[in-house]
């Protein structure tokens, strides 16, 4: 036997045994205590599946930093985005049932479906619905669910859409989105005459056994062991109230824990098989919702070396050391969360956490995975901490100085208050108002309670809205457009780098309405 094989052997071995072997739970606490003190998270949960058997399925920290309520394995989080999962498996099971098809033009089931031209309207299919490739821009839209939303519905999305412009071409580059799924959700309830949230229910939720997981927030049966939303504002944490509007279900509507979750990546481990062997979506199907549909900007470096990633059916997709990676995050304000799938390893990882900085769970997930791929160990926490550390720190340093410059020129800003005050409005977010209260500009948004703030000038023809909630670390840019000498309309851009996409100021484009 030549020297080289010898070796070969040896990490073929070793390799074995490493996969062979669960990482130890004690590993797993020290690793998260320390994610929740660099990160300054409340609490976190944290489930793992392997060949079939649960691994860990435990919680950590508090649920309120006001109650100290213990998070547990069956402590519910809002999931957000990993609902998208659940949107298109629910349309898998209406394609087993030949009730339509992933290529069925959207017009078919919304006759008054409308995209920003005649030829993308036409031939707009529901998997163009769910694969971030529509020609749209990032987040395009979002501002009429995000921060709120509650004065919009579903079927004003489908109404509202075709007056987003797009970016990109149509199926040329990946855009990630929301309205599109909240679409997905109104097909699903054309074709199967229920609400989105009863199909979910009925069809995945209870066959699964997922009994404390809620296709809605108004769903939820127990609200005794859920965690709230927490927030930094200047360096502390704060709770703020929950995201409840049902118009985001389609999109980010579950509620789900660890142990209901683990159930859940099972089942699409096993290709569409329940825990007792009932197949109850084909395995053709799930098999279609981790097949590429739009290439992602991929970034080859160690230690994954990653060749590709593209977008799925509700899924993202990646090559992890030459293995396939399936996973998917999740973002509400105050929340989010992970789940990772390894089909070859047979391996889900879940992490749900109660504060908005994705770093806590990309520095666990990271460290749990890299034990199952047999990597060396690296201190992903330390990473990512010093990572966040560089980043607020320089979005800080922009805001700052946007908010010292206002301070320089508010004598300037008394010469210029008077044209800008009336009514303006966008075609798809409706219409904001400025006023002048005593000397002080606001603007206030006639749909979305939450954006409403003081406006103050910044310089040239450009002034900045501070907005009354401080939470939402969103304050932004408004740019006045002059038809001569009067203000023909606005538009928006937000200031910090770090604000939060679905913050979509850039998509509107307000025209001042004459009196």
């Amino acid at each position: 036997m030549t020297k080289r094989l010898i070796i070969f052997l040896f990490f073929a071995f070793l390799a074995n045994l490493i996969n062979g072997q669960e990482i130890p739970e004690n590993s797993v606490d020290k690793l998260v205590e320390r994610a929740l003190k660099t990160f300054n998270v409340p609490g976190i949960a944290v489930g793992i599946v392997h060949d079939g058997k649960t691994v860990l399925a435990k919680g950590y920290g508090v649920t309120d930093i006001n109650t100290g309520g213990k998070v547990n394995a069956a402590t519910n989080f809002g999931i957000a985005s990993n609902s998208k999962a659940f949107t298109t498996t629910a349309i898998s099971l209406l394609i087993d049932q030949g009730k339509l098809q992933w290529d069925d033009k959207v017009k078919k089931y919304i006759p008054e479906f409308k995209m920003y031209n005649e030829y993308v309207t036409e031939e707009f299919t529901i998997r163009d619905l769910v694969t971030h490739r529509s020609g749209l821009g990032l987040g395009a839209g979002d501002l009429m669910v995000w921060p709120d939303g509650h004065n919009f519905t579903p079927i004003d999305i489908v109404r509202n859409i075709h007056f987003l412009k797009p970016v990109s071409g149509f199926r040329t580059k990946y855009d990630y989105d929301n309205l599109l799924y909240i679409i997905a959700g109104v097909v699903i309830e054309r074709v199967s005459g229920q609400s989105l949230t009863d199909f979910i229910t009925e069809n995945l939720l209870e066959p699964l056994e997922m009994n404390r997981t809620a296709a809605s927030w108004s769903l939820l049966k127990d609200t005794s062991n859920v965690i709230s939303p927490h927030v930094p504002l200047n360096g502390k944490l704060k709770v703020i109230d929950r995201y409840t509007n049902t118009i985001f279900d389609g999109a980010a509507g579950l509620y789900s824990n660890v142990n209901d979750l683990i159930k859940w990546v099972s089942f699409q481990l096993n290709l569409g098989k329940t825990t007792d062997g009932r197949q109850l979506v084909t395995s053709e199907r799930m098999k279609e919702l981790i097949r590429p549909q739009t290439l992602m900007p991929s970034y080859t470096k160690p230690p994954y070396n990653t060749l590709f990633r593209a977008y799925g059916l509700g899924f993202q997709l990646q090559d992890v050391n030459g293995r396939l990676e399936v996973s998917h995050t999740g973002g509400l304000e105050g929340i989010v969360t992970q789940i990772i799938m390894y089909p070859q390893l047979k391996l889900g990882i879940i992490v749900l956490t109660n504060q908005q900085e994705g770093a806590a769970f990309m520095a666990v997930s990271n460290t749990i995975k890299d034990f199952y791929l047999g990597l060396p160990e690296h201190d992903w926490v330390e990473q990512y901490g010093e990572i966040i550390k560089n980043r607020t720190e320089n979005a800080d340093k922009i805001t700052e100085e946007v908010w010292e410059r206002v301070e320089q020129n508010q004598k300037e800003a008394i010469k210029r208050t008077e044209n800008l005050v009336g009514k303006y409005k966008d075609n798809w977010f409706g219409e904001i108002e400025i006023t002048n209260d005593n000397g002080q500009l606001r603007f206030v948004s006639a749909r979305s309670s939450q954006l409403k703030g003081n406006l103050y000038y910044y310089k040239d023809q450009t002034y900045a809205v501070k907005w009354d909630n401080r939470y939402m670390h969103a304050d932004a840019f408004v740019f006045v457009h002059m038809n001569g000498d009067e203000v023909g309309g606005l538009t928006m851009e937000a200031i910090s780098p770090l604000t939060d996409f679905s913050y979509d100021f850039q998509d509107l484009q307000f025209i001042k309405l004459r009196q």
